[in-house]
Parts: C-alpha cells; sequence; structure tokens
C-alpha cells in the first residue's frame, strides 16, 4: 500500500482535497481529527498537557480546549514546541495504528493521510509519497479572516508554518486551489490516476 501524506499551509484548501479524495474512494486519515483524540479526557497527551500549560486550558468536561490553548503556543514558540513534543508521537502512533488498520482490513493500493505539520516535524520521510495543497499567502489569509479569525491572529498562524512554496518545491504533486472547484478536481483525479498506475 502506498503511503502518501497531503500537505500544504493553513487555509490552502487541504479539507477541500481530503473531501474529494474521499468521494473517489481513497481511504484517508486526518491527523487533525487523529490529534483531537490524542486530546480527549483522561489520555496521557491530555495529562501532560494539564501540567505543562496549566488546568485553565481544559474544557469542562476535561478534554484539552484548543481555544484557550491555541493563544498561548502560538504567541510563543518555545511552549508551541513543548506541546508539539507532547502531541506529535501520540498523533504520529494512530496514524501508524489507522494506516496498519487499512492495510489488514481492506489492502488498497494507497491511503491518504492529511498532516498540516508533515515538513515543520520532519515526517516526510515516513510516506511514500507527497501531495502539497497551495494557493497565493494573500489569499490564506483571506480565508482565514473569512474564517473568524483577527487579521493579526491569522498571520500568528501563518508565520508558525513554513511558507506553502517552500512545502510545494518538496511536494511530488502540487494541487493549487486558487482556481474553480472543478479545476481543484481536474488536479485531484489526475494525481489519483497517476498513484494507482
Amino acid at each position: 500500500m502506498l503511503k502518501v501524506a497531503l500537505t500544504g499551509g493553513i487555509a490552502t484548501g487541504k479539507s477541500h482535497v481530503l473531501d474529494l479524495l474521499r468521494q473517489r474512494g481513497v481511504p484517508c486519515l486526518d491527523a487533525d481529527s487523529l490529534a483531537h483524540g490524542v486530546m480527549a479526557p483522561g489520555t496521557e497527551a491530555t495529562t501532560a498537557i494539564a501540567e505543562r500549560f496549566g488546568v485553565e486550558v481544559l474544557a469542562a468536561d476535561g478534554s484539552v480546549d484548543r481555544s484557550k490553548l491555541g493563544p498561548v503556543v502560538f504567541a510563543d514558540q518555545s511552549a508551541r514546541r513543548e506541546l508539539e513534543a507532547i502531541v506529535h508521537p501520540a498523533v504520529y502512533r494512530a496514524i501508524a495504528a489507522g494506516l496498519r488498520a487499512f492495510e489488514l482490513i481492506s489492502q488498497p493500493p494507497l491511503a491518504i493521510v492529511d498532516v498540516p505539520l508533515l515538513f515543520e516535524t520532519g515526517a516526510e520521510r515516513k510516506f511514500d509519497r507527497i501531495i502539497v495543497t497551495t494557493c497565493p499567502p494573500e489569499m490564506q489569509l483571506a480565508r482565514l479572516v473569512h474564517r473568524g479569525m483577527t487579521e493579526g491572529d491569522a498571520r500568528a498562524r501563518l508565520a508558525a508554518q513554513w511558507p506553502t512554496e517552500q512545502k510545494a518545491g518538496k511536494a511530488d504533486y502540487v494541487v493549487r486551489t486558487d482556481g474553480s472547484f472543478a479545476d481543484t478536481e481536474r488536479q485531484v483525479d489526475r494525481i489519483i490516476r497517476d498513484l494507482r498506475m
């Protein structure tokens, strides 16, 4: 089974591309969803996060409240690195388990994993191919503000990641999402055909 990472900067259309891949029957995992599970009540990671950042970053149910934790870690690079050191190993264990399950249950020719911080975490070596979604930085900023983020918060999120063009330079495939939805679909269909060959 070919292990394919899908990555790109925030607000470059990764979720849309992941949806298109799922609609076409490609088994997919979403690292962000797995991270939510890792930060659920009572997990090892949640306990470590509460010890490091204080119980005030927890929600009433005992899970990590990302809206409370986000401003702390995006304002402080060393705090963000400490959070990543707690969360990323657990997420990559969950990814490995998910990929193994795909292999055991359905033996698909390929599986996609959406990993927003693929290059930032040095995890590109874990995958056979890499797809990067990209659009101009001003479009990323506009999309984030449209989602309700302040411009300052949006810029902080963008600054916390590698520039999208730098990621695109390391990709096997690039999906440009600044055109029409139909254009994005054509790019995705081409990539799937190539990966299944």
